[in-house]
């Protein structure tokens, strides 16, 4: 006989408009996301790209441990020995659409050279979009080198 009470005096009602009024007039915490932005930490973890060292030399030395580490098997590498003996890749392809993420490549490379840089406002139109090649981190790179440098050095101390 209560719950038939309660369900005709509309109680239940009552108490989510009652909620609703104590929290209309209080000041909002949405940021404007576009305008607004919120702190990232340097460890965040966005776009992949690889880096270049000072003299423009790339900086992956094809040793595949990033390949060999990465839990979706979103890394693609080959290579080939230079005139110099040394070994560099012929290409680097990196699916987007496989990766999770994870930094795993990023904390295994021996040389710094694939890094998650902390932009996270890119975007495909369609699978193919998001399949980035040796050329495109490089170019990423090279963008934002300044970027992700400093946000080496900043997480520097905690490595």
């Amino acid at each position: 006989m209560t719950d038939f009470l309660k369900s005709f005096m509309l109680i239940e009602l009552l108490k989510g408009m009652r909620l609703t009024g104590r929290y209309a007039f209080k000041s909002k915490i949405t940021i404007e996301y576009p305008e607004e932005k919120t702190p990232l930490s340097p460890r965040f973890r966005g776009l992949h790209a690889l880096r270049r060292y000072e003299n423009g030399e790339e900086r992956c030395i094809a040793c595949k441990l990033c390949e060999a580490v990465c839990p979706a098997m979103a890394i693609t590498i080959e290579s080939a020995v230079r005139d110099d003996g040394s070994r560099r890749t012929t290409r680097y392809d990196i699916d987007l659409n496989k990766c999770i993420f994870c930094g795993f490549c990023e904390e295994s490379c021996p040389v710094d050279s694939i890094v998650e840089t902390s932009i996270l406002e890119y975007h495909g139109e369609s699978r193919s979009d998001l399949y980035f090649t040796k050329d495109m981190l490089l170019a990423v790179g090279d963008k934002f080198e300044s970027e992700i440098a400093a946000a080496k050095q900043a997480d520097a101390k905690y490595r």
